[in-house]
């Protein structure tokens, strides 16, 4: 099968970052699907984890993002059958997406939307799993206790903000302010769903106080967390929750949240299957959203398709999330 992927860090201008190979077709495990993979999208982490020295000899196939049909199903899979259209956000230690053929375990996957193709499906498991887990497993927001509270997404119009934006707003009923830099993205972040969009160059408290806003009741951080820590401190509000997604370059000082009894969490997509603790839940959570797709509530985060998976192709999808002020998701379909 046709596969992209590399056999040890590179800048990504260099010609072998990443690899046009050829590798054989997965066989499934019992709990497996093999599914044809026909659309993937690009997040940060590729870039990141493509950066990283490899444990093993060989290449190793990226992606994670991916939409695309079941060619097979592994003994004890009841859920799924072949032909079915899926989508998924796969797990960092097996082999990704970025490949014809790929093996995901089916406690991490759902039926994709009947209403998106496959291209709109692929921008958005991994975004979609990250943004509801922030906001409902590690905050404890749900619609039902969300109703009239605030959100401040920090990193807006990025891949996660623009789904957490439209799960906020649409299904929790929160009123939620984004950062953007440029008109561009300001823009895109009220199409998303936000309510009031913020400069963050000018800082959080300061915009914020303009609007009239003292406080908010929960804040994602989708950007680093190191340069926005004392503001958001000091923004959050009594028995309110601050999540980041996104690794600290330092320690951060908990120690202001305390007279507030505010809670911190961290969220990582792929703990669940790193670990093997509840993976269900991921499937539970891809299923609800293709429910919420198919009822309009939610929109894909598609912003642009970049051409058939191959090397070329997901090299300049690397270089731009690299460059910074990507927006929305970037979708690579079918193959050469």
């Amino acid at each position: 099968m046709k596969a992209v992927g590399f056999n040890q860090p590179r800048a990504i201008e260099d010609v072998h970052a990443l690899e046009d190979i050829e590798l054989d077709q997965p066989t499934p495990g019992p709990r497996d699907l093999l599914v044809a993979v026909e659309a993937v999208s690009v997040n940060p982490v590729d870039t990141k984890v493509r950066q990283r020295p490899l444990a093993e000899k060989g290449y190793k196939v990226l992606g994670f993002d991916a939409a695309g049909r079941v060619e097979a199903v592994g003994a004890e899979v009841r859920g799924f059958l072949p032909g079915d259209r899926v989508w998924y956000a796969g797990a960092m230690q097996r082999p990704g997406s970025n490949a014809q053929y790929q093996c995901v375990d089916e406690r991490i996957v759902a039926k994709a939307p009947e209403s998106l193709g496959l291209q709109e499906a692929a921008a958005l498991p991994l975004t979609t799993l990250t943004a509801w887990e922030a906001l409902e497993d590690q905050l404890g927001l749900t619609p039902q206790n969300a109703d009239g509270k605030t959100l401040l997404i920090v990193g807006g119009a990025g891949g996660v903000g623009s789904i957490a934006a439209q799960l906020a707003a649409r299904h929790f009923g929160m009123t939620v302010i984004a950062t953007a830099g440029r008109e561009r993205s300001a823009d895109w972040c009220r199409a998303m769903g936000a309510h009031h969009t913020i400069d963050y160059r000018k800082g959080l408290v300061a915009p914020l106080k303009a609007l009239g806003i003292e406080q908010v009741d929960a804040i994602l951080l989708a950007q680093e967390p190191d340069g926005y820590w004392n503001d958001v401190c000091e923004l959050v509000a009594p028995l309110g929750g601050i999540v980041s997604i996104v690794d600290a370059r330092g320690p951060l000082d908990t120690n202001p949240l305390k007279p507030k009894s505010a809670r911190f969490a961290w969220e990582f997509m792929f703990t669940r299957a790193l670990f093997g603790v509840a993976m269900e839940r991921q499937g539970e959570i891809l299923s609800q959203a293709a429910k919420l797709l198919d009822e309009g509530v939610l929109e894909t985060t598609l912003a642009e398709t970049l051409g058939p998976i191959n090397a070329s192709n997901l090299k300049e999808a690397h270089r731009r999330i690299e460059g910074g002020g990507t927006i929305g998701k970037l979708v690579l379909a079918g193959w050469d």
